[in-house]
């Protein structure tokens, strides 16, 4: 219960933040990406803050042996740079650039129920499904090909 309150706290505080700095106005972040026309510069202020706040956060929370309410930190195991993480982030690039919108901000603006925040979110959805419906057939077929082991990782044989 307490895991499920702190979330709640800590979302609600992250939605607020949102709010306040402006992320859930498409038109202030498409401002902030137009370098080449009338640039709005203020969300680098924000990035910045953020950034002044979370990198001693994390550097001293790291050092813990484990959060405070749960077993253990979900780090990203992986830290190489390959074509699917590029391609994801070229692809949440173009629909933030396109849009204004990126995911959490766009969560959090359900709250003004304007329909095309909720088209946004919906589309959002069904591409996370469509790309989870794919990554498993991915998946299914690497497996009878040999290349995932029986726990989705790469064999040895494959993954020089």
């Amino acid at each position: 219960m307490l895991r499920i309150l702190v979330a709640l706290i800590s979302g609600t505080t992250f939605g607020l933040g949102l709010a306040l700095s402006g992320m859930m106005n498409p038109a202030k972040v498409i401002g902030f990406l137009n370098f080449a026309g009338r640039w709005d510069p203020t969300l680098a202020f924000v990035m910045g803050g953020a950034l002044l706040v979370t990198v001693p956060a994390f550097f001293f929370i790291l050092k813990r042996p484990r959060p405070v309410l749960a077993s253990g930190f979900a780090l990203p195991a992986k830290t190489a740079l390959d074509g699917r993480l590029l391609g994801g982030a070229a692809a949440f690039g173009l629909g933030w650039g396109l849009s204004g919108f990126c995911p959490g901000p766009a969560v959090a603006a359900l709250s003004t129920g304007l329909t095309p925040v909720f088209a946004f979110v919906v589309s959002m959805i069904a591409g996370m499904a469509l790309y989870a419906w794919g990554s498993g057939r991915r998946g299914r077929y690497q497996k009878k090909a040999g290349i995932l082991d029986q726990r989705g990782r790469l064999s040895r044989a494959t993954s020089r």
